[in-house]
């Protein structure tokens, strides 16, 4: 089960970056404006809106796909061929030439991959007990961690290595290829088959118990109200508090990353020096980081690691604006990248192992997205505006800002860990 969910989690880590993250890089490359860029990030809003359609990927079957292999591998399928039709179409249309056709093609990769993330959350919570659920966090993370260094540091590597000619010596719009990134997109379309061949030889899990529907009222009222009801009467008031910790944990990140790869074009780094430094350093620090997250969370309890993983991940914030300040410096962005995916490893590591403890089985999927919805909408619809901002006033102020956007976080996780202390867990059924 933990090797399955490692290469799920690599399935679902990877489309995230080539419509954010990585595109931006592109963009910015192919001489397209930051505050273009950040408007354009608004694609990722797809992932913040997928409470809606979760409840028909939670219970609406699939005809031919759930009989073949079930209703959480039907679902899993059909998103991951999505991902991958989009991803070829990414590859194809260059930004150059406008912007609208790929916009479609990363709106339908967002789609589907938000998809994914519906079904595999519910097929990782319906695939093990409540005290294994931490493990399973952990790897599913780690394996998410390690598709999103392939799809950012794999991604510019390819791109590098398939241009024509030498492009070290231009900058900006001159130095752009889109036939490299064309290989490149196409690359990660193909990588996508780890998490195609995962779902068809895993098993399908044994969902929870949900009442029979006797008429269509009754089919809608547990398909669509009663999942959000039931967190309601579990939580109660509390319910504000823990909803308003999930909308803002990863702020500081979320709203940062946007403008993480134009920041590397701006200062000068090549695709191949950002790829390998993502490569090496990142992945050894995002192991460390899940490993070290998943461990404390089952040593120390999930709400201190939580705390720990919001104070890192403002602070990483402020150390890419200490970068801001050394314009061309390797050694500098190989400290920071470092710095930044240790944070990252252990934050999320430990916010999964939370979201998933706060989830009723009956309704895993449909709960769960509403919980990683709340997540990404509003840090996402705040870093459209981050090439706005860059542009009035520049990348330190900008970095600045986004460490100080971590301050909430901070009030939040010590008034969640009192009420965690004061209550015992009720989500698991």
């Amino acid at each position: 089960a933990t090797l399955r969910m490692l290469a799920l989690g690599f399935s679902a880590g990877l489309p995230l970056l080539l419509v954010l993250g990585t595109l931006s890089f592109r963009l910015r490359e192919a001489g397209i404006d930051r505050t273009t860029i950040g408007y354009l990030s608004w694609v990722g809003l797809a992932y913040g809106f997928k409470w809606v359609w979760a409840p028909l990927v939670d219970r609406l079957p699939l005809p031919p796909l759930t009989t073949l292999l079930g209703r959480r591998r039907g679902w899993l399928l059909l998103a991951q061929c999505m991902v991958i039709a989009g991803l070829a179409g990414m590859a194809v249309n260059d930004p150059r030439h406008g912007l609208t056709p790929l916009v479609w093609c990363a709106l339908l990769v967002a789609f589907g991959s938000a998809t994914q993330d519906i079904a595999l959350d519910a097929f990782r919570i319906e695939s093990a007990e409540a005290r294994k659920q931490a493990a399973l966090a952990a790897a599913y993370q780690t394996g998410y961690r390690l598709a999103m260094i392939w799809a950012g540091a794999g991604v510019l590597w390819v791109a590098a290595w398939a241009e024509v000619a030498p492009a070290a010596a231009a900058t900006g719009a001159a130095a752009y290829q889109n036939g490299a990134w064309k290989t490149a997109y196409l690359v990660m379309a193909a990588s996508m088959a780890i998490g195609v061949v995962t779902v068809l030889l895993s098993p399908e899990p044994v969902p929870g118990a949900m009442p029979k529907a006797r008429t269509a009222a009754e089919w809608l009222r547990n398909v669509l109200i009663e999942p959000f009801a039931d967190f309601i009467r579990r939580y109660k008031w509390q319910a504000v508090l823990i909803l308003s910790l999930i909308a803002i944990y990863r702020i500081s990140d979320v709203v940062m990353g946007i403008m993480a790869n134009p920041f590397y074009v701006d200062m000068g780094f090549t695709k191949d020096q950002v790829a390998s430094v993502s490569k090496i350093y990142g992945v050894i620090m995002t192991l460390a980081g899940a490993f070290v997250g998943g461990v404390l969370s089952m040593r120390l309890g999930g709400m201190r690691v939580l705390m720990l993983g919001a104070v890192l991940s403002a602070a990483s914030n402020l150390l890419f604006a200490w970068l801001a300040t050394r314009g061309h410096d390797l050694t500098a962005l190989i400290a920071v990248v470092s710095a930044d995916n240790l944070a990252g490893g252990i934050a999320s590591a430990a916010f999964i192992a939370y979201l998933s403890s706060l989830t009723n089985i009956s309704y895993s999927a449909t709960q769960y997205a509403l919980f990683s919805s709340l997540m990404l909408l509003l840090p996402k619809f705040l870093a459209g505006y981050s090439g706005a901002f860059v542009d009035a006033y520049g990348y330190s102020s900008f970095f600045v800002g986004t460490a100080l956007l971590g301050a909430p976080v901070l009030l939040l996780v010590a008034l969640a860990s009192r009420l965690t202390a004061t209550t015992s867990p009720q989500g698991r059924q």
